[in-house]
């Protein structure tokens, strides 16, 4: 595999062409501030950066897990919203962890407590750590990378990540300082130590 390195030098925005991304065959490092460009240029792309700097590229999702994903969002707004604890975000909203020493990410599913968000800016990438985050593995996704991701949330201190793998029915629990618990074919998921209340439940998720 081809690594190549963008350009450190620093661009004027205004006086530069848009870089645009071709990323057959290569692995490709930039900076925060080069993967931030890339983002603008590139708005159909979806993109993530690894702490090491790494561009991620990820596929589109397919309909099955887009459709899972669905209802998995909902399933957390609609709690969201008759508890009023805080706010819920989809897989659309980026975070900026760098200041953390994480990387750029965006989890399928993000909860962030109410009192947490007071004056905090939200118009751009989110520059706090979600209290709970989701990924749902889709067929196109790579098993180690999904999880190199969660570990990184749970370094970081995201109080509850899970990693919903329906390909092999299994749900891993993250937790801060904690051993990653993986559940078999689970029909729900208990996520009351963060958000009260909450059942998440598997139905036509696993």
């Amino acid at each position: 595999m081809i690594i190549a390195t963008a350009p450190s030098t620093a661009v004027d925005t205004q006086d530069t062409k848009p870089i645009l991304l071709d990323v057959t065959n290569t692995r490709l490092t930039v900076t925060s501030e080069q993967f931030d460009r890339l983002c603008l240029d590139n708005p159909n792309l979806r993109l993530e950066l690894t702490p090491n700097r790494e561009l991620i590229v990820m596929a589109l999702t397919g309909g099955e897990s887009g459709k899972k994903n669905a209802r998995l969002s909902s399933r957390v707004v609609v709690w969201n919203d008759e508890t009023d604890l805080g706010e819920v975000f989809d897989s659309s909203t980026g975070y900026d962890f760098t200041e953390f020493g994480g990387g750029k990410r965006s989890p399928d599913v993000s909860w962030i407590e109410k009192s947490r968000l007071e004056g905090q800016n939200i118009i751009g990438l989110i520059q706090i750590l979600p209290d709970f985050a989701i990924e749902l593995r889709s067929p196109t996704d790579n098993l180690s990378e999904v999880r190199a991701k969660m570990a990184e949330y749970q370094q970081l201190g995201v109080r509850l990540g899970l990693f919903i793998n329906p390909q092999d029915r299994q749900v891993e629990i993250y937790r801060p300082r904690q051993e990653v618990e993986i559940l078999e074919d689970p029909k729900s998921i208990d996520c009351n130590e963060v958000m009260p209340g909450l059942i998440l439940s598997m139905s036509k998720i696993l």
